[in-house]
């Protein structure tokens, strides 16, 4: 009896949500399989980027990240797929579009968690009081950040700096007039008890002449941590026919 074939390495390249890290994600090394291979798309001001200023234009971020891909370190060897939560959704499908632009191979899939489609977005949101205590207020409301950052004064400080930043990236963002839908499958992951209204999150199907999937998990804003074995579990499930050679391979629902 034959064993089953081992797939093909596939890296999942990551985009963190406002105010936050991409090592976010590093967590997930412990449980998904040695043939995902996680990449972290850092961001300017954090994580091992902590000296670089930050970026609060959303233009010029993606810009950057689209250069950051072509880089060494990050440059995918063979197939990839771009994820990210909340702004790093907002990040990755940007970031997919310049790709296309610069004519760059492009993901086999995009993955989107607790995002409203970019044609639903609220910029005036983002516009409102950026001082800490509204700040704070607002990583209450979402969950999702330890309390060991709300009892440590400097961790606080450098989440508020990047969540401030990431703020002003949302509220820069510009809707443009649709344009060619993205060819690859794009894939919505969402929590029940989010805030974003259903509709905005069906609207992706509108950004895909792929597959379109739309998968629910109990939990808020960050269910990804709440129900953290189910969303991997999905993501092991959608990769692995790309990793054994399906061509654009939609995601299996969880």
């Amino acid at each position: 009896m034959t064993s089953p074939a081992v797939p093909s390495p596939i890296d999942l390249l990551l985009l963190p949500c406002a105010g936050a890290s991409a090592t976010m994600y590093l967590r997930w090394r412990r449980s998904l399989p040695a043939w995902i291979r996680l990449v972290p798309l850092e961001l300017p001001g954090r994580g091992a980027r902590h000296g670089e200023p930050f970026v609060e234009d959303y233009d010029v971020l993606v810009g950057q990240l689209c250069d950051a891909v072509d880089a060494p370190a990050v440059a995918p060897t063979g197939r990839y797929v771009l994820l990210g939560h909340s702004m790093g959704a907002l990040l990755a499908h940007g970031l997919a579009r310049r790709l296309r632009e610069r004519s760059r191979p492009l993901p086999d899939a995009l993955i989107v968690s607790a995002s409203a489609a970019p044609a639903m977005r609220e910029s005036i949101r983002f516009q409102g009081p950026l001082d800490d205590a509204s700040l704070i207020a607002d990583l209450r409301r979402q969950g999702g950040t330890p309390d060991a950052v709300f009892e440590n004064p400097e961790l606080l400080r450098m989440t508020l700096d990047a969540l401030a930043a990431d703020y002003r990236v949302c509220a820069s963002f510009r809707h443009e007039a649709p344009g060619v839908p993205l060819p690859m499958p794009v894939h919505v992951l969402a929590g029940r008890a989010d805030a974003i209204p259903p509709a905005s999150l069906a609207a992706w199907a509108a950004e895909t002449t792929g597959r379109f999937t739309l998968d629910w998990f109990d939990g808020g804003h960050f269910f990804i941590r709440q129900q953290e074995s189910l969303v991997l579990a999905a993501l092991e499930r959608a990769l692995r026919p790309l990793a054994s050679g399906a061509s654009h391979a939609g995601v299996v629902a969880a």
